[in-house]
């Protein structure tokens, strides 16, 4: 029988890294199949088994870091410098997941409040057993381990699907794990397109689904998981927006809204794409700005765009926006495939495509306002999400406009540095998806909950849940009730 492969290609130059297989619904099934067999060893292991493998794996993917970001950076084009950056980040959340998964995951006792005084209560999270991970092409290492060791951690095998645009790197953080955990095949990789994907989705024998992608895709996947009532984690696309107040440092400021928006070419979800600039900084803020742009080169600073199909979407939105505002740098000759130039654009339409749709490009349309709440009001008028940043020289008001940006996360005073914090939850709302990766809340987003009630001792006169209740028992339980709750707070 033949196998189908697709090659995957290096985008700056167009070359064939490497030829994986096409998997198809049968190879996936039997994937999931292994997979379902090796969750039982790996939640018998208990806490303390998964911990010492979870940071032997650790060790391995630091070992091979710079094998690792070499192929990060064929398959995706960007730095090797920014791949490395991205595996240190993933480094260190498999570290905090294995560290941290026994104290917020395992049995506790919880108060049965005073109703029930005779019942000791305890909660504890289980794992799900096999959750499938659909991983994205931008941070092929970063974004899927915030799932994959999550889920591991919290005691689940894990199927992972990786782009097609970056097999190879899904592949090789599988062959890793297997090298820290030869036992058993709790983490295993399948490749292809979306049909691959899709059957990935489809088994009922998953229990959960981790995607990261766009909006659109998102959808589809849901339709699929629907079928089962699968559950799912969406991390979908983002417009984020990036605030200047008054009193910030607009040198500081312009640093980082270019690093956040040109960074890996702009395919980041979480990149800025939209600044809003109170009026009394925006002259000093755009001359650093434009200032800095003229430094960044595409090809040296960033690589080129991974997906050819977005270079059309990213000239699209530099048209229509070149056309309405007014240009500061770059333009729609910034597009020479497969490289975009830093594009910068003043006083764009709030209708415009390049400032309601997700760009994933090294683009920015900047915008002046009155004062913080108006960029405030600008920065929420969006069906996305994700994230945003704050830049202010107060530190109350800078922590009150993160606190009502409309998003999952914000960073103050600089950007995507939440991203750095293991301890943090990832994710977003609106279109930008639901449910939790990183920290807590995402060790808990991979397992379910478990409450049990033990009775210690039976309440004499007190038989509530039983048919012979007597009419003063149940008179008794009222005067408790109004004595515990009937008086009103002052």
């Amino acid at each position: 029988m033949t196998t189908l492969t697709f090659d995957s290609l290096n985008p700056a130059t167009g070359t064939v890294v490497a030829s994986h297989p096409k998997h198809d619904a049968e190879a996936v099934r039997a994937a999931v199949a292994r997979a379902q067999e090796a969750a039982e060893w790996w939640e018998g292991l208990g806490h303390a088994g998964r911990r010492r493998r979870l940071l032997d794996y650790k060790a391995v993917v630091t070992r091979e870091l710079r094998e690792l970001a070499a192929l990060v950076h064929e398959e995706t084009g960007k730095p090797v410098a920014d791949a490395t950056l991205e595996i240190v980040l993933a480094i260190t959340h498999i570290d905090w997941a294995a560290r941290n998964a026994r104290k917020v995951l395992g049995p506790r006792r919880v108060s049965p409040g005073m109703v029930g005084a005779n019942l000791s209560a305890t909660l504890e999270y289980l794992p799900l057993g096999v959750v499938g991970v659909i991983g994205p092409w931008n941070y092929p290492v970063f974004t899927p381990m915030g799932s994959i060791a999550y889920a591991l951690a919290a005691g689940n095998a894990v199927v992972f699907k990786p782009s097609e645009f970056t097999p190879g790197v899904g592949v090789r953080l599988a062959e890793l794990f297997a090298e820290a955990v030869p036992e058993r095949p709790v983490f295993q990789t399948v490749t292809g397109l979306g049909e691959t994907g899709a059957a990935l989705a489809r088994d009922p024998r998953v229990k959960k689904i981790a995607f990261t992608g766009s909006t659109a895709t998102a959808k589809r996947v849901m339709a699929a998981c629907a079928e089962n009532l699968t559950p799912m984690v969406a991390e979908c696309g983002g417009k984020d927006a990036f605030i200047v107040d008054a009193d910030a440092d607009v040198e500081a400021a312009a640093d980082a809204c270019l690093w956040g928006a040109l960074s890996n070419a702009g395919q980041t979800c979480v990149g800025v794409e939209r600044v809003y600039v109170v009026d009394a900084v925006y002259e000093p803020f755009m001359r650093a700005l434009s200032e800095r742009a003229a430094t960044v080169k595409a090809g040296e600073h960033y690589g080129p765009i991974t997906m050819p199909g977005q270079l059309d979407i990213i000239k699209r939105h530099i048209d229509d926006a070149t056309k309405s505002g007014r240009t500061v740098a770059g333009g729609p000759d910034s597009v020479r495939p497969p490289y975009v130039d830093p594009v910068i654009v003043e006083d764009v339409p709030e209708d415009s495509p390049a400032v309601r749709e997700e760009t994933f490009g090294p683009t920015i349309t900047v915008r002046r306002t009155k004062d913080a709440q108006e960029a405030l009001e600008l920065a929420n008028d969006t069906a996305y999400g994700l994230a945003g940043t704050v830049f202010s020289g107060n530190r109350r008001r800078a922590m009150a406009l993160a606190r009502a940006m409309r998003t999952g996360m914000a960073s103050v005073n600089s950007v995507i540095s939440f991203a750095s914090v293991a301890s943090l939850p990832f994710g977003g709302t609106g279109d930008s998806g639901f449910g939790r990766i990183h920290g807590a809340d995402g060790l808990r987003e991979f397992a379910r909950a478990k409450a049990i009630a033990r009775q210690r001792f039976p309440v004499p006169g007190m038989r509530l849940t039983s048919f012979s209740r007597q009419p003063d028992e149940l008179e008794r339980l009222i005067r408790l009730v109004t004595f515990l709750h009937g008086r009103r707070k002052r």
